[in-house]
């Protein structure tokens, strides 16, 4: 399965897409969507980078695959796509180890009713020790329940 584009946008709307480099909400040079290094090379992002929107889309597509793959290796239910988009948003933030070890995985595979994947979807509301993404995991949570 891969996201659709109600999926990229729902990732772009979260991440946000910045051409410049900048330092995210925990000090990690970050640059278009979300992204800390370049593919290919695996160069980290560096303060002073510059993109252009069309380099962002390509960097996008070649990262996203890797969550894509997380999501596609680790859930062993049948999924919809709203719900296949929402786990790859969690685990392109949170990252595809996080993600593929996490009692979330292991509930939604378990086909545990949805209180407890929500449950273990909020768990993940922490950046940097302070619980700045709850709002985002409570965007995916609605992401995931809707038809």
């Amino acid at each position: 399965m891969n996201i659709n584009k109600d999926g990229k946008d729902f990732i772009y709307q979260e991440e946000g897409v910045l051409l410049k480099a900048y330092k995210d909400q925990i000090g990690i040079p970050t640059i278009g969507v979300g992204f800390t290094y370049y593919p290919g090379t695996g160069n980290k992002v560096k303060i002073g980078d510059k993109i252009t929107e069309v380099e962002c889309d390509l960097i996008f597509k070649e990262i996203i695959k890797i969550y894509e793959e997380a999501v596609n290796n680790s859930i062993k239910v049948v999924l919809t796509q709203n719900q296949f988009n929402a786990l790859v948003s969690l685990s392109f933030n949170i990252g595809c180890t996080a993600f593929v070890g996490s009692t979330l995985v292991k509930k939604i595979n378990a086909k545990a009713v949805l209180t407890e994947i929500e449950k273990w979807l909020l768990i993940w509301r922490n950046a940097g020790g302070k619980p700045i993404l709850l709002d985002r995991r409570k965007r995916e949570f609605k992401l995931y329940t809707t038809a």
